[in-house]
């Protein structure tokens, strides 16, 4: 087993260098930020000083070797536009993306796990119906026109909810709503297919001959064996929550990490946008990382192979 976690973990190792080295060249490709920041009226000197202050003198593969060098020790460098550390100002920007995401998934697993078990298990009935219309639904509404629904209806018209911002528990709901939509059509549609896979096993009709209450059969025999696409899918998701979550940042006002960058894209501050991608593929790589070392508990099959 800790083969396979070291092995999993260098593959993780090498994927952070990669993510890293292509966004580092597409921001050297995408324009010159001292061109943006520097005084129309000053001199070629002036530029060619700001230039080196801002850790753009030489070419690409210099830079490049500069940044890692930096970057082993937690620097990214300062902020082209705030003049202070880089990887600081994507840090303090992490518990507002943890409470839209992890909000998020709470809901996720909460509505779509139930109703696809519900919808495996009747089907054909109406409640199959209603689960297919939530997964056609969350599918084909665009994330940015829910929210703006959500915003016209909810707050403006009820005024039952903030419009946007961040502070109380109320201005978290309808981000987490729009941020979930999506994620619940997709888990609601998988739990009700692999439920149907796993209902029609043998073993699943032998404890249900040994006298077993029916909810124990679903959610203790046949739930767990379908977990595994699920917990899948949990990993993968932790991608689509956190690149998903620079729209929804951007129509409710949240200060998260996806809103900073698109604020440091378009400024062309790269340090801050190196450090958020850092940042955020260690968070993605992390869950994908515990996701693979859960599976035996799931599959105790997964384990013996994993020791052999």
């Amino acid at each position: 087993m800790l083969g396979y976690i070291a092995r999993r973990a260098l593959g993780a190792v090498i994927s952070i260098v990669g993510v890293s080295a292509v966004v580092f060249i597409i921001l050297r490709l995408s324009g010159d930020p001292a061109a943006l920041l520097i005084d129309p009226t000053a001199t070629q000197e002036q530029y060619l000083e700001l230039r080196k202050i801002l850790g753009l003198e030489g070419s690409i593969p210099e830079q490049y070797l500069r940044f890692v060098s930096s970057a082993a020790s937690g620097d990214f460098g300062s902020s082209f536009r705030q003049g202070r550390p880089a990887l600081d100002v994507v840090v303090e920007r992490l518990p507002a993306i943890a409470q839209l995401a992890v909000g998020a998934l709470l809901l996720t697993l909460i509505i779509a796990i139930p109703l696809g078990v519900l919808s495996a298990v009747h089907r054909d009935s109406t409640i199959d119906r209603i689960a297919s219309l939530v997964t056609l639904l969350g599918q084909g509404i665009p994330t940015f026109w829910l929210g703006i629904l959500l915003i016209l209806i909810v707050s403006v018209s009820w005024r039952l909810l903030p419009v946007s911002g961040m502070g109380s528990v109320a201005h978290l709901v309808l981000p987490t709503i729009t941020l979930a939509a999506h994620p619940i059509s997709k888990f609601t549609r998988l739990t009700r297919s692999e439920m149907l896979e796993v209902l029609s096993q043998d073993y699943v009709r032998t404890a249900r001959a040994k006298g077993l209450s029916e909810a124990v059969v679903r959610y203790r025999h046949a739930l767990k064996n379908a977990s595994i696409g699920l917990v899948t899918i949990i990993g993968l998701d932790v991608g689509y929550l956190l690149g998903g979550s620079v729209i929804v940042e951007t129509v409710f006002a949240w200060p998260g990490i996806g809103r900073l960058m698109i604020d440091a894209i378009s400024q062309r501050d790269f340090p801050v946008v190196q450090a958020n991608v850092f940042v955020m593929a260690n968070i993605v790589v992390l869950i994908n990382l515990i996701v693979d070392v859960s599976y035996p508990l799931f599959d105790p099959r997964i384990r013996l192979q994993a020791q052999a």
